[in-house]
């Protein structure tokens, strides 16, 4: 039930980034369109959610970014997995939970997501001037996306909570 519900809330976070550029009317400043997804990749990864189904709803959500967006098909599915596997890799659940770690850790995993991205893009795009193109709007984008971070690990841990399973496991004894 939690994975639909993270799967749910990231498709509704993901229709909410594809209009939030028209009604905010950011047409003048590129890149300061935040990734909204992305910190709940990121929520998924540091909370230590089941690596396979982590890894199926990162996808999912990735390959949902490519066919709404204009990317090639599977760029975002890749480079989701890829932020979600560091994010668990990076296993920072204890130092998540202020605001500032929030935003820290966004901006740090949309830099990594973005930096992902450009060279995927320069290694298969077929036009070599689009990296280049795009070099300007890394550093607003992960600002933006670093920003509004704390609110989308609040959404996520709402849903986390209502979600819980009703039996814990303690790692020394066995199941309470």
């Amino acid at each position: 039930m939690r994975n639909t519900a993270f799967f749910l809330t990231g498709l509704a976070l993901l229709f909410l980034q594809g209009n939030l550029f028209r009604i905010l009317f950011w047409t003048h400043f590129p890149g300061l369109q935040p990734n909204l997804v992305l910190p709940l990749i990121l929520f998924m990864g540091v909370h230590e959610y089941s690596l396979s189904r982590g890894a199926i709803v990162s996808f999912v959500l990735g390959y949902a970014t490519d066919l709404i967006g204009i990317s090639p098909i599977g760029l975002h599915a890749f480079t989701y997995i890829s932020v979600f596997l560091l994010a668990r890799a990076a296993g920072v659940r204890l130092v998540a939970q202020t605001t500032m770690t929030q935003i820290i850790l966004a901006f740090t995993f949309a830099l990594i997501h973005s930096a992902i991205t450009l060279v995927l893009i320069a290694i298969f795009g077929r036009d070599a001037y689009v990296p280049r193109a795009l070099y300007g709007t890394i550093i607003p984008h992960a600002l933006v996306t670093g920003a509004i971070a704390p609110w989308i690990f609040r959404i996520a841990q709402q849903i986390h909570m209502v979600t819980g399973s009703g039996t814990r496991v303690d790692p020394v004894r066995g199941r309470r």
